[in-house]
């Protein structure tokens, strides 16, 4: 029997083992994750504030045997080598041999890779890029009276590009709710020229923070933080005080990509952009967060690679070449707090434009605008992503199509050259 081994039972693994099994009837599915628990990550921007819902592990976590169907093979077990030149994956239940392998093994953060973080971390710094992380600084913040709440972002690529600016718009709005705005500073530091990477997103976003009186601090390469002294600094030799740090530490790929001979030397696969496949093995896909193609790492855009990935399987199985047709599309919901939201939809070429979406004029999605809508749009997804989404009952609908649509778009601000 031919055998497709998934690694990662995340959003990208979990959909392709839905969707392939359905279509793969005499194959064998096997899919390759460590943990037991899959952990809905838009959650954790909540989880801190114990806002819309969001408060214990298990309002964002569920047995991950739930959501794949039962003729699936599941091995808990961890990844510890890929042997592509034998087509096979040695794991810490045994080798597991494939005819066509699928890598969707994520990302995870890195303290490690900032001199000083390491001795901050659950003292004076708190992150919540991870379930334990965000439960963490739910407690920090329940505690905190007064001071310096500043973000840090160490370096690019990030999963979830807007989190950031997501959470400095909620820690705003939380501590209006608690009726001592006026006693908290709150700031971004970033790497970048402003709170997003695309100029007109950058614009729109910096006048909301202005707004919310929320300071950016750009371009900022951290080199170290100071537990004792409570600082951050950079490489250029900026030093800024803090309170409380919420530290978005570098991201980095599994190192089992780069020891195996297919990553780009920070565990991120080197992946074709177009049809993501691996560039380093011809019967190895790629999606998600541990590819290098350069657009953002996020939930919808491995729902539309698992679509790419699960049709240039489906041709090659059947003889026929694989199509380029990932245009590297993104959309996410913006959190602005005070139950608002905005929305951004982009891909390789064309960056957030304002407009509506999914249809011109109609929407009824607002892009690049604050809306009520829009927050409850992003708040309705939970729904959406357990019980369609994951299961692969989402990809192919024309209202979010895996390649994106210019109807919508206001054209006349968007400057090719920016990208």
């Amino acid at each position: 029997m031919k055998r497709i081994v998934i690694l990662g039972a995340g959003t990208g693994g979990t959909i392709l083992a839905n969707t392939l099994s359905r279509k793969l009837t005499d194959w064998q599915i096997t899919i390759v994750d460590n943990s037991k628990q899959h952990v809905y990550q838009p959650g954790l921007l909540f989880i801190p504030f114990r806002l819309h819902g969001y408060e214990t592990r298990e309002d964002v976590t569920k047995p991950i045997k739930r959501h794949l169907p039962e003729k699936v093979e599941f091995v808990s077990a961890q990844v510890l080598g890929i042997d592509h030149a034998a087509n096979k994956v040695q794991t810490s239940a045994g080798i597991i041999e494939y005819d066509w392998l699928i890598m969707a093994l994520g990302c995870s953060v890195d303290p490690e890779a900032v001199e000083g973080l390491p001795e901050a971390m659950g003292k004076t710094a708190q992150t919540f890029y991870t379930l334990e992380g965000a439960m963490a600084l739910q407690k920090a913040l329940d505690g905190f009276k007064e001071g310096r709440v500043m973000l840090s972002i160490a370096e690019m690529p990030i999963k979830c590009p807007v989190a950031p600016i997501e959470f400095v718009f909620m820690a705003d709005y939380y501590f209006t709710l608690k009726g001592i705005r006026e006693r908290v500073e709150i700031e971004l530091v970033t790497p970048l020229t402003g709170a997003f990477t695309k100029p007109v997103a950058t614009h729109v976003l910096n006048e909301i923070a202005a707004g919310k009186n929320i300071k950016i601090r750009p371009n900022f390469d951290i080199a170290s933080v100071d537990n004792e002294k409570k600082t951050i600094s950079s490489f250029s030799g900026e030093s800024f005080e803090y309170d409380l740090l919420v530290t978005i530490p570098p991201n980095v790929g599994p190192e089992v990509i780069d020891d195996s001979g297919l990553g780009n030397g920070a565990g991120f696969a080197l992946t074709h952009p177009g049809t993501l496949k691996s560039k380093k093995a011809d019967n190895i896909y790629v999606l998600g967060d541990n590819t290098d193609v350069p657009t953002s790492k996020a939930g919808s855009v491995t729902h539309f690679e698992a679509e790419i990935v699960e049709a240039n399987l489906l041709r090659e199985i059947s003889g026929q070449s694989p199509i380029p047709d990932f245009d590297g599309h993104s959309n996410c919901f913006i959190e602005s707090g005070f139950g608002k939201a905005l929305l951004i939809d982009f891909n390789y070429e064309v960056e957030p434009l304002p407009g509506s979406f999914p249809l011109s004029k109609v929407g009824p999605f607002s892009l690049l605008k604050e809306t009520r809508l829009n927050h409850w749009g992003k708040l309705a997804f939970k729904q959406v992503y357990w019980n369609l989404l994951l299961t692969g009952h989402l990809p192919g609908d024309p209202l979010l199509p895996a390649t994106m649509s210019m109807d919508g778009k206001d054209l006349s601000q968007w400057h090719p050259h920016h990208g």
